[in-house]
């Protein structure tokens, strides 16, 4: 089996953490015994400095023709303000790639670590075996309005960003939603504000359309505000939790105080859902660019590994790698070979060692 993978460092932290993953992904192609091709490229940020785009038409074409993408991390605010040409999806690389490869099937889990009890503010009783799967739209809603932008009003100023969903986009995530929850605990719950705004009262009329395909999944409808306490309140009712671009963008960083840290989050985005099989996906750590350690070598690189060990699962088709994975980095974490977001003092390549040491044959 031959695999080709484009690999975008982005920003601030994300070239050393994308470094270490690559590591675990050249282990992992050996031990698979898969034949891999690994191509890199610039992304928001440094592409912006080379190329004054975040994002280059070659860039695209490398990832259309590659069967995942690895990120880094994307992101700075030197380039916060910057307004390119074009749409939204114009004023961010990462975006860019989304809309037009439309990967819209966000998996964002997050799980609590037995070890690292101690570094979330939950009693241990309530977060103890805690594996909650946030579940985002990619591709559309708020983050994608065609109509958006300032103007004046009354002599006011007023922005503007127009939420929208049609009954496709929605249908195609909530399928994907409910499958991938058969996979687990066969429990999902759909977050959205329906009672106070038309484009959620749509997804909640074809999110409970499609649950009708699935008797076998449990399954409820909460409103975001709620969703969000119970999360954080009873957090280990949940199994799968779906929500639009926006609320699965905030669930998914409230629910990574259940690990520890936002460093121990992986993710994946998916152009298909995953009973399509091997699926092409865009991988990435949820850490964010946290340009005030870059160039330290201390970020942690789990989460970038972990996303690796979800490439391997999701679009290699080899998901006892990313069981391996996922048992390397726990023998890490309860040895406590820890980078400082957790308390330790390791450094990033020392971590990803301590991992590679346990990735054996």
């Amino acid at each position: 089996m031959h695999k080709t993978v484009l690999a975008l460092g982005g920003d601030g932290i994300g070239p050393e953490i994308l470094d270490q993953g690559l590591r675990v992904v050249r282990r992992l192609a050996e031990l698979s015994q898969t034949s891999l091709s690994i191509e890199k490229g610039l992304l928001h940020g440094a592409s912006w400095e080379a190329h004054k785009k975040f994002c280059t038409d070659s860039v695209l074409e490398q990832a259309k023709a590659s069967d995942a993408v690895l990120v880094g991390a994307v992101g700075g605010p030197q380039w916060d303000n910057i307004r390119a040409p074009g749409g939204a999806e114009c004023q961010d690389g990462l975006m860019y790639l989304r809309y037009h490869l439309q990967p819209y099937l966000g998996l964002r889990p997050s799980k609590s670590w037995g070890s690292l009890l101690s570094q979330t503010p939950f009693r241990p009783d309530l977060v103890g075996g805690v594996n909650v799967l946030i579940l985002r739209e990619m591709c559309g809603g708020a983050m994608f309005a065609s109509e958006r932008g300032q103007q004046m009003v009354n002599g006011l100023r007023q922005g503007y960003d127009l939420t929208a969903y049609d009954e496709a986009e929605v249908a195609r995530f909530a399928h994907g939603g409910f499958q991938i929850a058969r996979s687990r605990r066969g429990r999902l719950v759909s977050c959205d504000k329906s009672n106070v705004m038309e484009s959620y009262k749509l997804w909640r009329e074809v999110v409970t359309e499609v649950s009708q395909d699935y008797p076998d999944v449990i399954f409820e409808n909460m409103f975001a505000d709620n969703c969000a306490y119970q999360l954080m309140q009873r957090p280990k009712d949940f199994d799968v939790v779906i929500a639009c671009n926006q609320l699965g963008d905030i669930l998914s960083d409230l629910t990574a105080v259940y690990s520890g840290s936002l460093g121990m989050l992986p993710s994946a985005c998916l152009a298909a859902n995953p009973d399509s099989g091997m699926v092409f996906g865009i991988y990435e750590s949820t850490a964010g660019s946290a340009p005030d350690i870059a160039g330290l070598g201390i970020a942690n690189p789990i989460g970038m590994i972990l996303s690796v060990g979800m490439m391997f699962h999701y679009s290699f088709g080899l998901p006892d790698i990313s069981m391996r994975v996922e048992r390397a980095v726990q023998d890490v974490v309860n040895a406590g070979i820890l980078t400082p977001d957790l308390g330790g003092t390791a450094t990033s390549a020392q971590l990803t060692n301590s991992i590679l040491d346990r990735l054996v044959a």
